[in-house]
């Protein structure tokens, strides 16, 4: 940047936020420095009428003060009415060319003073026009360096007449003379330069300064919030936790003590059947939130895109959700879309469950309704509902962890407060937007905004089942009794297991069965912690150096602590989050040993 082109570098330049918030607070600075240049022009224009009062025409001093004093106290008046507005912000440039300007008819007026005065004939009127104009370019400096073109303005102004007087003069004094304006002028601009950049850079300094306070005392108030949260979100699990596993224990003395009564009447162990399958739901659902929240705490749940079908995914939606629609008695209706959407197939369908799970729960009677609206390149995929509504001073706040408008009593039917917490996250974590819209009394809409993509044309090569031929396969678990179900459980579906507690036992299994050559493996199926020194990562290294190859694996693990997890899905094998139902885990074998292969193109959506 060339410094001394000021109006077309360092002006441009103040189109930023933060140049703007400098350029008003340097012309804060020229209105403020301006109180010194009053007192002088108030001052000394006196003292030169005085000293010049045998010079020149008392009709022409008399006009030239009457100007100088006029033009002073009208100068006095703009930086009051300055002082009194209540922003600058729009009319910035407004006040800093009226204050240039006042500066360049000021100068304009002492520039008079250099034209009469600036006569080497008459000395001592010569030397006294000398240092007052030198005086007061010299003084002008600090003042109107924040705004360069007044001070441009105002040494073009004050110098001209000399410099007039200089040209048409006759003889070297006056070529000696012009040389020493032009050098006042040069040494002058160079300061005005520097002064310019000093306060730049003080001011920006200074705003730096008050922004990194403030991003600090953010992060305070961030880091002091997430702390209550985190205490609360602690609280709120343990108790949520605690009652499942309270339930399921009265329930299990409830069965013993039927037991020992004598053999137990069917219906009533269908009763604690039932019971207890919807305790174990409730928990496993918990389990499941603070599952997905300390994944995406944790940075390692990664978003699989790919075009989504709408209609797919609605009409699976309506059907899922009719049966609940049943039980609450309301309206249920879900409109699909032709359109393809670029989203995570698994997450997009979590989100939109968790709002109609919502609506459902708080809809007493009406209705509820899924459906699409385009929006430009984009669709928003809307939750209606006639339920009870939000107030607007809560609809931030039911995004947090555990937070419940209408269930102070913690009713685990009515959910735990986890489900709008994964959608807001979730949404984040896919870059799609979230709206709420809603009215106490009346209802609510929820709503995530997808982009469109092409519609996809798919060609699928079938892998082979999992079922179709038994699979020889490795268990690691340090507990025995989920190693013998687990075991159990594989051998009933066909596969030929090799159980251990841990990688060193099976191993030596291997080695006893296979007589010292490696064994044919399909696949590990490890538990994360295996001890206080070891990990199922442990486990499938030690193994995959055994068989002199790498085996496919499944991680099993019931920690959500966000470390682990991010350490578990950087190793690249397929995890299994606890507790796992058999379908799960038989799919998991599915894709972990025969993995989908796909083609696919793209064509225009019709």
């Amino acid at each position: 940047m060339n410094a001394i082109d000021f109006e077309t570098d360092d002006f441009a330049a103040w189109g930023t936020v933060h140049n703007v918030k400098i350029r008003d607070a340097l012309i804060e600075f020229l209105y403020r420095q301006s109180r010194a240049i009053i007192f002088a022009n108030f001052a000394i224009p006196f003292v030169v009428a005085y000293i010049f009062r045998d010079a020149v025409p008392r009709t022409w001093l008399v006009n030239w003060l009457a100007a100088m004093v006029a033009v002073t106290t009208v100068r006095l008046l703009a930086i009051r009415l300055f002082a009194r507005r209540q922003s600058i912000a729009g009319s910035a440039m407004h006040w800093a060319w009226l204050a240039a300007g006042f500066s360049w008819v000021s100068s304009m007026l002492w520039g008079a003073v250099g034209w009469v005065g600036f006569d080497p004939g008459t000395p001592h009127l010569f030397t006294f026009t000398v240092v007052v104009l030198t005086g007061l370019l010299c003084g002008a400096i600090p003042s109107l360096s924040a705004f360069p073109p007044a001070y441009l303005g105002s040494i073009a102004a004050m110098l001209t007449p000399a410099v007039l007087r200089c040209i048409a003069g006759e003889g070297e004094d006056y070529h000696a003379y012009l040389f020493f304006l032009a050098c006042l002028a040069g040494v002058n601009l160079y300061y005005c330069r520097n002064t310019y950049w000093s306060l730049y850079e003080t001011i920006r300094l200074r705003f730096e300064n008050e922004g990194l306070i403030e991003s600090l005392e953010k992060e305070r108030d961030a880091a002091a919030a997430a702390d209550r949260a985190k205490t609360r979100f602690l609280a709120a699990a343990s108790h949520d936790l605690r009652q499942p596993i309270h339930a399921l224990g009265l329930l299990n003395t409830t069965f013993g003590a039927l037991a020992e009564r004598g053999d137990v009447r069917a219906e009533d162990a269908r009763s604690l059947a039932a019971r207890t399958k919807s305790v174990t739901s409730n928990l496993a659902g918990l389990l499941d939130s603070l599952l997905d929240i300390s994944r995406l705490d944790a940075g390692v749940a990664t978003p699989a895109r790919e075009p989504v079908c709408l209609r797919d995914l609605i009409n699976g939606l309506r059907t899922e959700y009719s049966g609940m629609a049943e039980e609450c008695g309301l309206d249920w209706r879900a409109v699909g879309s032709s359109a393809f959407v670029d989203s995570d197939p698994m997450m997009l369908k979590r989100i939109l469950g968790n709002l109609l799970s919502n609506a459902f729960r708080y809809t007493p009677e009406g209705r509820v309704l899924l459906g699409c609206r385009r929006r430009g390149a984009e669709i928003e995929i809307q939750v209606y509902d006639t339920g009870i509504g939000i107030p607007a001073d809560q609809q931030s706040a039911i995004f947090d962890e555990f937070y419940q408008l209408h269930n102070p009593e913690r009713d685990r039917e009515k959910g735990l407060g986890l489900g709008l917490s994964i959608v807001r996250r979730t949404a984040q974590l896919l870059g799609h937007r979230i709206r709420l819209v809603s009215t106490p009394g009346k209802g609510t809409m929820f709503s995530v905004t997808v982009p469109l993509v092409r519609m996809p044309v798919e060609r699928y090569r079938t892998a082979p089942s999992a079922t179709d031929r038994p699979l020889a396969i490795v268990a690691i678990d340090d507990e025995r009794d989920v190693l013998d179900a687990l075991a159990d459980l594989l051998g009933l579906w066909g596969h030929r297991v090799y159980a251990g507690r841990s990688a060193d036992e099976v191993v030596r299994a291997l080695a006893a069965e296979g007589g010292g050559e490696p064994a044919e493996i399909d696949l590990l199926l490890v538990d994360y912690r295996l001890g206080p020194d070891s990990t199922g990562l442990d486990a499938v290294r030690v193994l995959d150096r055994h068989l002199s190859r790498s085996v496919p694996a499944i991680i099993m693990t019931g920690d959500t602590s966000p470390a682990r997890l991010r350490d578990i899905m950087a190793s690249g094998h397929t995890v299994l989050h606890k507790p796992v139902d058999g379908e799960a885990l038989r799919k998991a074998i599915q894709v972990a040993v025969f993995p989908p292969l796909t083609a696919s193109t793209s064509q225009p959506a019709s």
